[in-house]
């Protein structure tokens, strides 16, 4: 669901930036008060993670089309709201920055719709209230496959809004949406599925992560070591090797396009912002579209998806280490292990 440029005018995708800028400063300002030495490494490699679980596009029966996971809410659950917002906002602008994986115009839409909607409405609203603090494995799957579900259905109605507000005519808002709701539906069951098998995989070893982040506390002393290990070698298998066996049919969003409108992708202006964006994103997307810019000599390409899922995890990692980092620097003395509410 990451929309390109050519899907926003200036105008809406200036004020989804604006949007984004608000929650991330609002995010910044909350988080370092339950940042420690063990979250923030957990939030590197969790970001990493996502970014890996993010090139595996799985198929849609009898649709033609592919989903991937979000990975938002996931992030939510395991972080808390606050820092699970920042880690897939670094998660989307290293896509976008190096793998031109959604447009820069656009790069505030996409963190809305798949960052603020699952961190800040479905993650307390819908999970919470159906998992509770110490979730039983019926309520963790139920609450997981709810909460994926409204989070979908909620970014896949921001991308019609955002395109019916841009004036963009080849997609009628009606004729779109009846696409985009019922294919994002399918997207977000798959998404509850393996949300559910990640939490009850941490639930397993270390609940006190769960508990943590629900509460909005630090981790202290909690041994992390063996659940970053396992979500480390996780993120290195999932971008280097399972990547080459994603789907390759269009996503979600690219399937709905191509059935409302007749194209596979809409073009975007050659002139203004969009053009002055776009030759930007072409400089500093080294590996666009998880490969090499000549694929030629490669014939698989594989070795191009190897490479991305590696690099660009790294990337993700140093992102998200960095932040965490920098504002615990940033804390006042005491706050960023001091727990809260407890």
């Amino acid at each position: 669901m990451h929309m390109a440029d050519a899907l926003l005018s200036p105008v809406v995708g200036g004020a989804m930036w604006a949007a984004t800028a608000a929650v991330t400063v609002y995010s910044s300002t909350r988080v370092k008060q339950s940042l420690d030495e063990h979250k923030i490494p957990l939030m590197g490699v969790l970001a990493a993670f996502v970014f890996a679980a993010q090139m595996i596009n799985f198929t849609i029966p009898a649709t033609g089309s592919s989903g991937h996971l979000g990975g938002g809410l996931l992030l939510a659950i395991l972080l808390g709201p606050q820092a699970a917002f920042l880690a897939i906002a670094s998660v989307l602008t290293v896509q976008a920055l190096f793998f031109a994986d959604g447009g820069l115009l656009a790069l505030g839409c996409n963190i809305v719709n798949l960052g603020f909607f699952p961190c800040f409405i479905v993650y307390p609203l819908i999970y919470k209230k159906i998992a509770g603090n110490r979730p039983t494995p019926g309520r963790l799957l139920t609450g997981s496959l709810a909460a994926a579900v409204v989070g979908l259905q909620l970014g896949s109605l921001g991308v019609v809004l955002a395109t019916t507000l841009s004036g963009v005519s080849e997609l009628p808002f009606a004729s779109f949406a009846l696409l985009m709701q019922p294919i994002h539906l399918a997207i977000g069951i798959v998404e509850g599925l393996v949300t559910a098998g990640v939490i009850s995989f941490i639930r397993q070893a270390r609940p006190e992560i769960l508990e943590k982040a629900a509460a909005d506390q630090p981790l202290g002393m909690v041994p992390i070591k063996p659940v970053l290990a396992g979500l480390a070698l996780a993120a290195v298998l999932t971008g280097s090797l399972l990547s080459w066996y994603a789907s390759s049919h269009p996503d979600g969003l690219e399937w709905a396009i191509f059935k409302v409108s007749g194209y596979e992708e809409l073009d975007a202006p050659e002139v203004g912002m969009h053009h002055s964006l776009e030759s930007i994103q072409e400089k500093t997307a080294f590996l666009p579209d998880y490969g090499f810019r000549e694929t030629a000599e490669h014939e698989s390409g594989r070795l191009g998806t190897s490479m991305a899922g590696l690099i660009g995890g790294l990337l993700v990692l140093l992102f998200g280490i960095g932040i965490g980092l920098l504002l615990k620097n940033l804390a006042l003395p005491g706050t960023a292990t001091r727990p809260r509410n407890a």
